[in-house]
């Protein structure tokens, strides 16, 4: 039993002390630092739309217009994360897999 809550107090310890933001690598927004030719048209077209999305006056739109364009933007950055490469593991995720290792 003890050992069981040294390890549970190890582990809280370790994410106070190495939080995630510190470890996170930054990835640049694809729209600031690659080339144009290289960014197929389709996702150039969703990046546009976003942008257009942001710049936009969203005060005189209803409460139904606003949540569609929230659909839409989810949906845009979905879209947009899914044609790149790479492998995305929420935070709960971990903890979920860091805990399994350490029962098992």
């Amino acid at each position: 039993m003890k050992k069981k809550i040294f390890c549970l107090m190890l582990l809280a310890i370790s994410f106070i002390s190495f939080p995630n933001e510190l470890m996170a690598s930054e990835k640049p927004p694809i729209h600031k630092t690659t080339n144009a030719e290289e960014i197929p048209e389709e996702i150039r077209v969703m990046i546009d739309r976003l942008t257009e999305i942001k710049e936009m006056d969203k005060s005189n739109l209803n409460r139904l217009e606003r949540k569609e364009l929230r659909r839409e933007v989810k949906t845009i950055k979905k879209s947009v994360r899914a044609s790149g490469n790479g492998i995305y593991i929420s935070s709960g995720a971990i903890i979920i897999i860091l805990l399994l290792i350490i029962i098992l």
